[in-house]
């Protein structure tokens, strides 16, 4: 099958959760014999590596260039202010429309059999299309759900007004856009009740879950010196900064009680201001910034807290520190979509109280903290692999185009 994969960015570094699922799907898919032409949408200043040109992900790719302001620039503000008067969806979709895109995106389409429109965000490209093929959307979050949970976490009222917003921009849109599409497929069977329920889509073909390929990882040598909590994620997604700073401030003094020389390792690409300005007032606290290999830091850490508070779809990196062999302690949210059984192969907790004690018993009971490491790596060796989850998107992609749909769904 030929497919045409439409996505915002580029892939590497693979560096986020939405990157490192594309990523994996599509080179599994290449490996099974379909071919895939990648066309994505990129800042003109922001470069393609060799590496990224070189990878099998795809037979063909190519980037339309945008000039998207850069953020908290005076123009960055300008866009948004004229997103909040005169646009009825919210910028984070705005800001990637692109005529030259949806052009490409027509032309493109007529040497595939299908379209995949990648994450919620070129949904908008697709407007008023006429295709003439099927086209899926891939939704790895509903983004709605995401923002809804930011605005209910945020203290500050000017913030959660404008986070409500921005929210219930999102639910209109996502829900129109969604229904444009052919099929719409998941990540999660949670997330795909939520399309059915929340939005009445009649279009959802059904879930691929999150994989991880294993053979990337290793279990860690010995163990950390001293007594270390890691956080392992993109630090510039906001559920990640909102779900540290509860962690530090709730969380970590509750430890600190307990076990006063305890460090918590903050592993994460561009970390803000609010962040980085952590140590300087905690030096028990390190905020790694971008790091060429993630394994090592993560081998350094006692136990991976998750203590997200919003977010949506599922987190690779719960996975990742599985197969890295060390234990991890979430909130429900952070663990959300992933079939773990809470107590085997993770802790939940919900109030700092709860998450505390969970960490508590990782780091006071190395045997228990161990058993619990060694069945999630097991599980990720023996069912989770970015394979199977792109053959079952497959499977979902042949059982829409046996339905014989031609795009119609796009012609309005």
């Amino acid at each position: 099958m030929k497919l045409l994969w439409i996505k915002s960015g580029i892939l590497f570094p693979p560096d986020t959760g939405g990157r490192k699922r594309s990523l994996g799907m599509m080179q599994e898919i290449q490996r099974a014999g379909h071919s895939i032409h990648y066309l994505g949408l990129k800042p003109e200043t922001l470069p393609v590596t060799a590496e990224e040109m070189a990878d099998c992900y795809a037979d063909s790719k190519e980037w339309i260039s945008s000039s998207e302001p850069p953020r908290f620039s005076p123009q960055f503000f300008i866009a948004l202010t004229r997103n909040l008067l005169f646009s009825r969806r919210p910028y984070v979709l705005d800001r990637y429309r692109s005529v030259a895109w949806s052009h490409r995106i027509s032309q493109a389409a007529q040497a595939a059999d299908l379209v995949v429109c990648d994450f919620l965000t070129p949904a908008p490209q697709f407007e008023g299309l006429r295709l003439g093929k099927p086209v899926v959307l891939f939704q790895h979050n509903i983004e709605s759900q995401i923002w809804k949970r930011l605005a209910d976490s945020a203290g500050n009222p000017l913030k959660r007004t404008y986070l409500r917003s921005q929210q219930r921009r999102m639910w209109q849109a996502e829900k129109t856009l969604s229904s444009l599409f052919d099929g719409v497929i998941t990540v999660s069977p949670d997330d795909s009740a939520l399309c059915r329920d929340h939005y009445c889509l009649t279009n959802v073909l059904g879930e691929v879950p999150t994989g991880v390929e294993i053979t990337d990882f290793q279990i860690p040598s010995q163990l950390p010196a001293c007594p270390t909590i890691g956080f392992l994620g993109s630090m510039d997604w906001m559920p990640n900064i909102e779900g540290v700073h509860w962690f530090v401030k709730e969380v970590l003094p509750l430890l600190r009680s307990q076990i006063p020389n305890v460090r918590l390792k903050i592993i994460g690409r561009n970390p803000p201001a609010s962040l980085q300005t952590l140590p300087s007032s905690d030096p028990a606290i390190e905020v790694t910034g971008t790091v060429p290999q993630v394994q090592p830091h993560v081998h350094e850490c006692s136990v991976i807290a998750v203590p997200l508070l919003a977010g949506g779809g599922t987190r690779i990196k719960i996975y990742e520190a599985m197969a890295m062999g060390v234990p991890v302690v979430s909130t429900t949210i952070g663990a959300e979509g992933l079939p773990l059984v809470d107590g085997q192969d993770i802790l939940l907790a919900d109030t700092p109280p709860v998450f505390a004690a969970k960490i508590l018993s990782l780091l006071t009971q190395p045997a228990t903290a161990a058993a619990q490491a060694a069945r999630a790596r097991h599980r990720m060796e023996t069912e989770f692999s970015w394979r199977t989850a792109a053959d079952h998107f497959m499977e979902l992609c042949h059982t829409l185009m046996r339905k014989g749909k031609q795009g119609a769904a796009l012609e309005s």
